[in-house]
């Protein structure tokens, strides 16, 4: 999938690094389906190119999302999205999303949201997933 249907939208302001923010635009375009297996992702040169961010920056999210086992490198294609097995207990996999929950759950705390309107929000995304 090298056309413009992958759309990126980088914040250099945001506080995160930019090649984080390219790393969790891949992860949560796999997520809702926009990216799917074998799909091919553009190119570093043409990614940093459109988002006008160093090339290396963009090899960096690609090499990082490679070790993580997301995405795999075809030799003269580039990079594209690697088929994810789920495999372990659910246990496991739930452990997995365990760092990513924590940082939510202190925000939430922090605007004063009760668990119950924290996991409303949780519930909010999950529809907006369906649809």
């Amino acid at each position: 999938m090298q056309d413009s249907s992958v759309q990126f939208e980088i914040h250099p302001s945001s506080g995160v690094p930019i090649y984080r923010q390219i790393m969790d635009q891949v992860q949560a375009m796999i997520g809702s389906g926009r990216l799917a297996f074998s799909d091919l992702l553009p190119s570093v040169r043409q990614l940093g190119a459109d988002l006008e961010v160093n090339m290396m920056t963009v090899s960096k999210a690609y090499a990082r999302l490679e070790a993580d086992g997301i995405l795999e490198r075809v030799r003269g294609k580039g990079m594209r999205v690697k088929q994810r097995e789920c495999s372990g207990r659910v246990k496991d996999r739930q452990q997995e999303l365990k760092p990513l929950v924590d940082p939510m759950v202190t925000r939430a705390q922090q605007l004063g949201l009760t668990d119950e309107q924290m996991i409303a929000v949780v519930k909010s995304v999950l529809r907006e997933r369906r649809s």
